[in-house]
């Protein structure tokens, strides 16, 4: 069964740095885009950053680009996003996500709070 995990989130200041894991088994994982999304509290999911499966990567959001960084190591199964220069609001569960036909699949999320 597709399975997706989050993992790295915590409690930063300001300007602080993270990187998120997102691991993956269930599917042959070097054949799939890996997109990161957010969701802040009272808002809607948001595309933030993607990665296909050839490593091209981009960031969808004007308001990380320069600061996120996409990345993935297939022979581990498992994709990264590098946040540097935090801002409080980046604050929010961040999810990976993979699209295979008409199915969705989402890890659990894990949390990144910005704060002073």
């Amino acid at each position: 069964q597709v399975q997706l995990v989050e993992s790295g989130g915590g409690l930063v200041q300001p300007g602080g740095s993270l990187r998120l894991s997102c691991r993956a088994s269930g599917f042959t994982f070097s054949s799939y885009a890996i997109m990161w999304y957010r969701q802040a509290p009272g808002r809607e999911r948001e595309l933030v950053a993607f990665i296909t499966s050839a490593g091209a990567v981009a960031n969808y959001l004007d308001s990380v680009k320069g600061r996120f960084t996409c990345s993935r190591d297939n022979a581990k199964n498992t994709a990264y996003l590098q946040m540097n220069t935090l801002k409080p609001e980046d604050t929010a569960v961040y999810y990976c996500n993979i699209r295979s036909g008409s199915y969705r699949y989402w890890g659990q999320g894990t949390q990144v709070i910005v704060s002073s």
